[in-house]
């Protein structure tokens, strides 16, 4: 039970980050939407040996996290489960790939480990940007964003739905697990022969649950769609922002700022 609790205390939480001020969370969600599809279309570009090239690409997740105030710790406390998932992508590289490109003192450096790196920041650096995403803009903004960019408004629905009604979920689950656990005193988690009846039956829950919102907005007037969010319209400052980042990524990867950097002092 305080497991679901927690786990929506923390989605709780993630919109009260996004109600926060600062120039971030200001600027015009669009913007911010586009400005994280073009960081991440950008990390994963990189080919799996440009290590060098692709570690100047953490300054716009360090710099967004100074300007809107949001910790890292935060960030990182928020994907503690993921993030190992993440940088285990690659885990095998260094146990195929054995070739040595080169050496630090006399430590071999071999193709795979430069590529095992090189996945895992790709990984990280792309949930970091999307965690300041949605941590600097609430669900509606983002769909308004979404909307804006012609996407289909019954995908745009499923996804607000889906964000906004997951505490319910959370909610049904933790009642199935408090009298789970009431039937079964002193017993820790859930047994491994009530895993399948657990699940169906929150399938089933979950369904005649989602069958009375639908009715009851049905009733409050939905018509397959939702007002979003305040139409906007985006600033001059909001196009400058979007500019200044486009450029800073077009640097970045057409130049090898590690090694710019390197061969200044060396």
């Amino acid at each position: 039970m305080n497991q679901m609790t927690n786990a929506m205390l923390e989605l709780a939480n993630m919109d009260m980050l996004a109600k926060q001020d600062s120039p971030v969370h200001r600027r015009h969600p669009l913007v911010k939407l586009l400005v994280t599809i073009i960081y991440i279309v950008t990390v994963v570009s990189y080919s799996k040996n440009q290590l060098t090239a692709i570690i100047p690409m953490i300054i716009y997740p360090i710099f967004l996290f100074q300007l809107s105030g949001i910790p890292l710790k935060t960030c990182l406390y928020k994907m503690r489960f993921i993030l190992p998932l993440v940088c285990a992508v690659g885990i095998w590289n260094p146990f195929i790939d054995r070739v040595v490109v080169m050496q630090i003192g006399r430590v071999p450096i071999t193709s795979g480990i430069i590529s095992f790196v090189t996945l895992m920041l790709k990984g990280v650096f792309s949930l970091m940007a999307s965690f300041l995403l949605i941590s600097t803009t609430n669900i509606e903004q983002i769909c308004y964003a979404l909307s804006l960019l012609k996407i289909p408004d019954v995908l745009i629905t499923q996804i607000l739905i889906t964000y906004r009604y997951i505490s319910l979920l959370l909610k049904e689950a933790g009642t199935m697990m408090n009298a789970y656990s009431l039937r079964a005193p002193g017993q820790k988690g859930l047994h491994f022969s009530a895993w399948g009846s657990f699940v169906g039956q929150l399938l089933i829950r979950s369904m005649d649950r989602s069958q009375h919102l639908y009715q009851s907005m049905q009733m409050r007037g939905f018509r397959e769609s939702f007002y979003y969010a305040k139409d906007k319209k985006a600033q001059k400052a909001d196009w400058i922002y979007l500019i200044l980042w486009i450029g800073i990524f077009l640097l970045l990867r057409l130049f090898n700022l590690s090694e710019v950097i390197g061969k200044l002092f060396v």
